[in-house]
Order: structure tokens, then C-alpha cells, then sequence
């Protein structure tokens, strides 16, 4: 089996629980079709850089998984004709990063650069 990373955005009118639920009946997808969801994490509404379907915001949720070709296109194909899922993106990976993905990484200070002292 294969490694993958999917990643796919739903409507913003959804609440936060609707959408982790999306990721829940997908997730079962892939398992009856052999596939194993090693991980996933929910994003949160986050604006877009232009509008999908009339869309300016969405909910974007990332999986890592282990799974045959056959039920990654058996989950993408069904992703894509659910209505409340605006795109898809799958990546074949060669290993899955440890820890938590860049996205969900709180950023250290350090990273920021130190701020000047104001001056009064």
C-alpha cells in the first residue's frame, strides 16, 4: 500500500462539526475499500485567494493515509460528486512528517523576528 496526503475543502455555510463529519464518512470510505486513515486534522474556515462556487471561505481538512490506488479513487470520486465539497487534492507521498502538519503548528516569536521598543 501507499502513502497519501489529501487535503479538500468544504462549503463555508457548514458548521465545524458538519465538515469534521465529512472527514469521518470519508475516512470509512477508504477503510471498506482497504485503505487505513493514519491521521487527520481539521483546519478551520479560512478565507480563500478567490472564490469557488461563490465562495469566499471553506473549510479545509487534511488526512495521511495508507491506502491501494483503488480506494483513494473510490473516495476521490465520491468526494467530487458530494455537494458540500468544493475541491480536492491528493499527493502521493514517500513518508508522512511527524507531528503535526505546517498548517497546524503554532508559529514561535522567535520565527516573527524581535518587535523594536516603541518610542514615546
Amino acid at each position: 500500500m501507499r502513502l497519501y496526503e489529501h487535503v479538500f475543502i468544504s462549503r463555508q455555510d457548514l458548521t465545524g462539526a458538519q465538515a469534521e463529519a465529512l472527514l469521518e464518512h470519508f475516512g470509512q470510505v477508504l477503510e471498506d475499500n482497504g485503505g487505513k486513515v493514519l491521521e487527520n486534522e481539521y483546519w478551520g474556515l479560512k478565507t480563500m485567494a478567490y472564490k469557488i462556487n461563490k465562495n469566499r471561505k471553506g473549510h479545509y481538512t487534511f488526512m495521511k493515509t495508507n491506502a491501494p490506488a483503488d480506494a483513494v479513487q473510490e473516495m476521490e470520486r465520491l468526494m467530487r460528486l458530494h455537494e458540500d465539497v468544493m475541491r480536492v487534492m491528493t499527493v502521493k507521498v514517500d513518508s508522512h512528517q511527524e507531528g503535526q502538519s505546517v498548517q497546524m503548528q503554532k508559529r514561535d516569536d522567535r520565527e516573527r523576528g524581535e518587535r523594536r521598543e516603541r518610542r514615546d
